[in-house]
């Protein structure tokens, strides 16, 4: 059994104090019958020895409490640490079946779109005062030119303003240079979406006469040619008829969520019947 450094000496000199007390006494020649001095010499050795047996005791459950403690600590890092691995491996299997998830989505909005496509993955957003833009991992060598739509499975996201041979940038719906030609999905009421840059969009030039009410769908019209009829652009949020004026003030929540926007379809053209 192994005894602490800082314990040592003491453990040393007992053990000296009683073989040397054990020597004498053994050294002492008499009669069978123990003498006084030889009775003083066991006397003085049993309460001793017990002490020393004692502190031998404490110092070795001592020290297995010690190894005990530092295999237990070791035991500690090697399930945190598998832990950490188990979370890692969980939180990549959940991303893997979210991912799956849009995929999906996706795959089945390609096959109800009368164009063909190209799924990219956003792999940058530039959201500053001047520029609400995103980059995208594919670029003219996947077939990709500038003014094809861009589109998700929530409705419009904008459409390529530049591109490069593996990367190209979609101008977003919320960006104030973008415009779409839009509907009113119920009456049919043109007019052209416009981003606020911001968060949101305006529908200008509807007239004064139409019927527009908050919570209203508004789609492309399909008019200029650049954006399929029928895609879902956003939603009415707030109407504003002013006296003596031509247009409502019309103000347009975007259908899609640029924060969470992670992968887009790219309209190619239309589908050969």
């Amino acid at each position: 059994m192994l005894v602490p450094k800082k314990y040592q000496p003491i453990v040393v000199i007992s053990i000296f104090v009683i073989f040397s007390l054990v020597i004498l006494s053994f050294s002492i020649k008499g009669p069978l019958e123990a003498g006084f001095f030889r009775k003083l010499v066991l006397e003085a050795a049993l309460p001793l020895e017990k002490a020393v047996t004692a502190t031998m005791k404490v110092l070795g459950d001592s020290w297995k409490r010690y190894i005990f403690l530092i295999g237990l600590e070791e035991e500690n890092r090697r399930l945190k640490k598998d832990n950490a691995i188990l979370t890692d491996k969980l939180n990549r299997l959940k991303e893997g079946n979210l991912e799956a998830q849009r995929l999906q989505k996706l795959f089945a909005l390609k096959e109800n779109l009368e164009h063909s496509v190209i799924a990219a993955r956003v792999i940058d957003k530039s959201l500053s005062a001047l520029y609400k833009t995103s980059l995208i991992n594919k670029g003219s060598s996947h077939g990709i030119k500038a003014g094809m739509p861009v589109i998700n499975d929530q409705g419009v996201v904008g459409r390529i303003v530049e591109v490069s041979w593996h990367t190209s940038r979609i101008l977003l719906i919320i960006d104030e240079k973008s415009n779409i030609d839009a509907a009113i999905q119920d009456n049919r009421a043109q007019g052209i979406l416009q981003g606020d840059g911001s968060s949101g969009c305006h529908l200008k030039y509807v007239s004064t006469l139409e019927d527009v009410k908050a919570g209203d769908t508004v789609v492309s019209s399909g008019l200029a040619g650049v954006f399929p009829k029928g895609l879902i652009l956003g939603t009415v949020q707030y109407v504003d008829r002013k006296e003596g004026g031509l247009f409502q003030r019309i103000m347009v929540n975007p259908a899609i969520d640029i924060g969470k926007m992670e992968e887009v379809l790219i309209l190619e053209r239309a589908k050969v019947k």
